[in-house]
């Protein structure tokens, strides 16, 4: 199966969001190449939030060209054999945590963007990865910091799709 044709799936399965899942689906099926991030109309992204609900904290990047705090994520890679896989690699290699595993029962949210040209538009499905317990991040080539944040701290650092992630995977859990 191509990652196209897992990205269609899956969010054909999400639940949720109804207009702008259609939306998706809509781009997926007028771009053949809509998941690569050579596809100037916009393209698919994968994220993910690392948690660690014991301590009650989220793991965020400081991203380097954005300069603003966000989930782990980015463009899915021709390695990448599905959504969740592309999600879990950028999670694991922004964060650099290692045993990370992805919240069960598929993406968390959708969040549509725009970013600057060429590319113009970011359809990124999100999803939730779990931290294992003792986990130590490390700060990557794509990042200027990695840091943990309580909960209640995440609204006065990032913006509205990072709070909006967080509330939906803390009611997932």
């Amino acid at each position: 199966m191509s990652l196209h044709d897992d990205a269609v799936l899956v969010i054909k399965g999400y639940e949720g969001q109804e207009e702008l899942r259609q939306a998706y689906l809509d781009h997926l099926a007028a771009h053949p190449d809509g998941v690569w991030k050579a596809c100037r109309a916009g393209h698919v992204t994968a994220s993910a939030l690392v948690i660690d609900p014991s301590r009650g904290q989220v793991l965020l990047t400081l991203h380097k060209k954005l300069r603003m705090w966000l989930q782990m994520g980015g463009h899915c890679e021709p390695a990448d054999t599905s959504l969740e896989a592309a999600a879990l690699r950028e999670a694991t290699e922004e964060s650099g945590v290692a045993g990370l595993t992805l919240l069960p029962g598929g993406p968390v949210r959708l969040d549509r963007h725009p970013i600057p040209a060429p590319c113009n538009c970011h359809f990124d499905v999100q999803y939730a990865a779990l931290a294992p317990a003792g986990a130590v991040e490390t700060i990557s080539e794509e990042s200027l910091d990695v840091r943990w944040f309580a909960y209640d701290e995440v609204a006065g650092v990032a913006d509205e799709s990072v709070v909006r992630l967080l509330e939906a995977t803390r009611a997932r859990l």
